[in-house]
């Protein structure tokens, strides 16, 4: 019952009371932090913790905004695929952990994957329609990290169908805020600092901006997003601009999918099959000289379009030809 009641009085607060408490888990590591850090050339030294916020200029212990940037946050991002409108058939899912750096990058790989690319004919000219603009999946999942009530351990929720993709978060708006609010780019971030720390990273441009730009790159759908909010949460959808068609004077006459291209890395990969019968992602990734994310993304689209196998998961996981 005490957790209950403390749990209500962080949903209270405006978000920066809780950033700054102390984590119950003080054993934190940085390797995904220190990784994004340097590759977006931003200083990550323990000197400038306590004025990034993940030290407490009193006792110099570790904050909760340190545990969600720390290899050991506890949060999460659930991904379902469902093979229904009513989001009640599963076809996949997963669920992605560890810093909040490394699950926006996860997620976002993954959701690449769910991003279908449609062939589209204007007279003799071929063009390619994804289902989703790549910078709406971007800002809607990092609107979803950045804004979401971190005081509640539940997860951030993606559901995926034919016609959408819906990103819920924990939190409703804080008091005073509407929805067409929202949607004009007024924003107040729940947790400044982590905000902050975005946009440091230029991960974000400025408060307020990710909404708007999501709304002018469906401004010629004929299907919308939209926003739905209720006391606890915080749902954004976006249609998918292939199956709700986009308005009529950009409407093609025909749209076909596109069929399985072998690129040079996929070649490369089952030449390498071919004769040595099976890799693990250790050797695919020294193979390609790509990164781990890269190497997902690639081994499960080859999955998909039934030119490989993988067997087991984690460290045992392996590949071989179909």
């Amino acid at each position: 019952m005490q957790y209950e009641k403390e749990v209500i009085a962080f949903a209270d607060s405006d978000g920066d009371t809780f950033e700054e408490m102390h984590t119950l888990t003080q054993n934190l590591s940085f390797d995904e932090a220190e990784h994004t850090f340097k590759r977006y050339k931003v200083d990550f030294s323990e000197e400038k913790y306590i004025a990034l916020g993940l030290r407490n200029i009193h006792d110099d212990q570790y904050t909760n905004l340190a545990m969600l940037l720390s290899d050991q946050c506890q949060h999460t991002i659930k991904i379902a695929v469902f093979g229904d409108e009513a989001n009640v058939t599963f076809k996949d899912a997963k669920e992605f952990g560890g810093s909040i750096f490394k699950q926006l990058e996860d997620s976002f790989a993954y959701l690449a994957l769910c991003n279908r690319t449609a062939a589209a004919f204007k007279g003799l000219e071929r063009i390619e329609l994804p289902d989703y603009p790549e910078e709406a999946l971007r800002e809607a999942l990092l609107n979803a990290l950045v804004h979401r009530d971190y005081s509640y351990s539940g997860s951030i929720i993606i559901n995926v169908n034919e016609l959408c993709i819906e990103f819920i978060s924990i939190g409703g708006l804080l008091p005073g805020l509407s929805a067409d609010d929202i949607r004009s780019g007024i924003s107040q971030p729940r947790n400044r600092k982590l905000a902050e720390i975005f946009h440091r990273l230029k991960l974000i441009e400025s408060y307020g901006t990710g909404i708007r730009k999501i709304y002018a790159l469906y401004k010629d759908c004929a299907t919308q997003p939209r926003i739905e909010i209720t006391a606890n949460t915080f749902k954004l959808v976006l249609p998918n601009m292939n199956t709700n068609a986009t308005a009529a004077e950009t409407t093609p006459t025909t749209i076909e999918k596109t069929p399985v291209v072998i690129t040079p890395q996929m070649k490369t990969v089952m030449d390498y099959l071919a004769e040595y019968k099976e890799m693990t992602e250790e050797e695919l990734q020294e193979l390609l000289n790509i990164k781990k994310t890269r190497a997902y993304l690639l081994t499960r689209q080859m999955h998909e379009n039934k030119l490989i196998d993988i067997i087991g998961r984690g460290s045992d996981k392996k590949y071989k030809l179909k």
